[in-house]
């Protein structure tokens, strides 16, 4: 007695028209499925670490998980005989319903997940997008938690973020700021600029490289216009610009060089005057 698979691959299991062939490549393919999803969401998870809380990566993750597990489903379904077109009728029509009902939770949902892999932001990060400044407290799945420098917190929807210009003051490590200053025009502006050098080159946080930079703008109509530009780390560099520049202020008055007050220079013409005292007299006369 021979043992022919195919014959017995082709043996009916009693119900419709399902062989063991297929009910085998159903098994087979729905097995894959679930091996290809533990894989993928395994992935996820590890790269949603660190920037996801974990409520919203398992959820997440399950989302995944559970997305593939039916792909493979759908696809393997057919080898069981299962005529797929009337439910694929009625899912479409169901996704259309709920597709314009949650269209702006799907878009939220869709530029949530481009900032995490993108991630132009991360918690921590002071930011300026759609008009809003602060701190950046969280990132979830469908908005954005900023925390104002008031200490407010404020929720932007993730879409309008991902699609906003989005000002990152922290992402490079250094940051420039810059600084006008006026000295009176009879002061040394030489000693003035070697002056604010100095000031700059001890402090703490400020940047050898880039060097700071010190020159004469312009004159003006009080003195000369000096402008600093100072260097500092993104992380001190609010820190380091309002304690520099009251520093600076005293080291040049130390040194006897003051800021300039507002003067205007005013010109009597000598025939006015004549005519101004010709008239008091004679009127003082009368």
């Amino acid at each position: 007695m021979t043992f022919n698979v195919t014959e017995v691959l082709e043996i009916p299991i009693g119900v419709g028209s399902i062989t063991v062939e297929s009910l085998l490549y159903f098994a087979v393919i729905l097995v894959v499925g679930v091996a290809v999803a533990r894989v993928v969401s395994t992935n996820v998870r590890r790269a949603l670490m660190e920037r996801l809380p974990k409520s919203e990566r398992e959820l997440l993750v399950k989302l995944v998980y559970y997305g593939i597990v039916l792909w493979a489903l759908v696809i393997a379904l057919p080898q069981l005989k299962f005529d797929l077109s009337g439910l694929l009728v009625a899912g479409g029509i169901a996704g259309l319903v709920i597709g314009f009902a949650s269209q702006s939770v799907v878009s939220n949902l869709v530029s949530g997940l481009f900032l995490m892999f993108e991630h132009p932001i991360k918690i921590g990060d002071g930011i300026n997008v759609a008009g809003v400044s602060g701190s950046v407290e969280d990132i979830r799945i469908l908005s954005t938690i900023v925390k104002t420098h008031d200490g407010i917190f404020t929720r932007i929807p993730n879409e309008k973020v991902f699609t906003s210009n989005i000002t990152n003051y922290v992402h490079n490590a250094a940051r420039r700021f810059e600084y006008q200053i006026s000295v009176r025009y009879e002061d040394d502006a030489d000693a003035a600029i070697r002056i604010i050098k100095e000031v700059i080159w001890t402090h703490p946080f400020a940047l050898k490289s880039p060097a700071p930079s010190v020159f004469v703008d312009n004159f003006g109509d009080d003195g000369v216009n000096l402008t600093a530009y100072i260097w500092a780390p993104a992380r001190n560099w609010w820190d380091v610009r309002t304690s520099l520049l009251w520093q600076i202020k005293q080291k040049l008055e130390e040194n006897g060089i003051e800021m300039p007050y507002p003067q205007r220079t005013v010109w009597f013409a000598d025939e006015l005057k004549v005519t101004t005292g010709d008239t008091g007299t004679k009127g003082a006369e009368e």
